[in-house]
């Protein structure tokens, strides 16, 4: 990375859905889980790839995930996550930013997602082109995540102007 780095806060809340269709399954860190109650949303409601995305376009000076994927456009309606956030990477990078990294908390009582957070950092680093850190919490029990209403995330990202040299 070169230049004066930049940082982006992204910040993405869910709530379950009320009527999921039979099929539905839940999103999370760019994975499905099978069995696990379903986030309401334009897209996939994939929390931590939309906290990572917000992350990374306000780094940017981009704007929000809002702005640049609006519930009026319905282009991205049912979007994965993974796909928006490889979108707002894609634009971070033609706009003459390197990503340096990105970090996600996601905040919730289910799904656990320590066993899988390997493969969740893999699938959101993929998108991203750059280090994705996935980690998690609970709210013991206080607010929206800890009555089990939904879930949240929060995610920071660092980037940096390219040097015109990285530019050809």
């Amino acid at each position: 990375m070169t230049g004066l780095p930049r940082t982006g806060i992204g910040v993405d809340v869910h709530a379950y859905d009320p009527d999921p269709a039979p099929d539905a399954c839940l999103h999370l860190a760019g994975l499905s889980w099978p069995g696990q109650r379903p986030l309401a949303g334009h897209s996939d409601a994939d929390v931590a790839a939309h906290a990572a995305a917000d992350a990374l376009l306000s780094a940017a000076g981009l704007g929000d995930l809002g702005s640049n994927f609006g519930t009026a456009d319905p282009a991205w309606a049912g979007a994965a996550g993974a796909t928006l956030l490889a979108e707002a990477a894609r634009r971070v990078v033609a706009a003459g930013y390197v990503i340096g990294n990105v970090v996600v908390q996601v905040i919730g009582n289910a799904p656990r997602l320590g066993p899988r957070r390997d493969e969740a950092e893999q699938a959101l680093s993929a998108a991203a082109g750059a280090p994705v850190s996935v980690s998690a919490t609970t709210t013991d029990g206080l607010g929206l995540t800890g009555r089990g209403e939904g879930v949240a995330a929060i995610a920071t990202a660092l980037v940096a102007p390219r040097e015109p040299s990285d530019m050809r």
